[in-house]
């Protein structure tokens, strides 16, 4: 009798720890392929490993000191950016640093061939509206004529579209 009781309870511990795990699985956006928007926030979002609260000296060794392959990095005033060695025209991706922590990921258009999963799909959308289909309505967002900001406040993102240029800014949830 002990010992159903003891398998019992252990499958149940067992159970619960998976089950955490996989509510709480992160997201790295070089990687993983989430394709349901609504299964994650931007604190299960990661660039290269890095996440949102991080400390400024673990965004320099992975971003800075560790090689990226196919990624120059740049350094200016508060933004570490991750260019594309190919088309080195600017920014693909970066963190923003603020008090010694990571407190905002940035990826655009140009990250599109490295990126996986729902967010590819984003950056390489034709409008407003094709957006909202991948991601749901937004929480709220102004749309005119030069492109649109779509906020995703409740699960930490913002979108922001400009005809061919697309940018998606990770930070706190609300």
């Amino acid at each position: 009798m002990v010992g159903r009781r003891w398998t019992v309870w252990l499958s149940c511990c067992l159970t619960l720890m998976v089950a955490g795990l996989a509510c709480a699985e992160p997201y790295e956006l070089s990687k993983n392929d989430v394709m349901d928007p609504k299964n994650f926030k931007s604190s299960d979002i990661s660039l290269f490993g890095v996440k949102l609260g991080d400390p400024e000296n673990k965004a320099y060794d992975v971003l800075v000191n560790e090689k990226i392959p196919g990624v120059k990095t740049e350094q200016e005033a508060t933004f570490i950016l991750l260019l594309d060695q190919r088309k080195p025209t600017g920014p693909m991706a970066g963190v923003r640093l603020m008090d010694g922590k990571v407190d905002l990921i940035f990826i655009n258009n140009r990250f599109a061939y490295k990126a996986r999963g729902v967010f590819r799909n984003v950056l390489n959308s034709e409008s407003p509206d094709d957006i909202r289909k991948l991601l749901g309505k937004e929480d709220y967002g102004d749309e005119n004529v030069m492109g649109a900001v779509l906020n995703y406040d409740k699960q930490g993102f913002v979108v922001n579209y400009l005809g061919k240029d697309v940018n998606i800014e990770f930070n706190s949830p609300q």
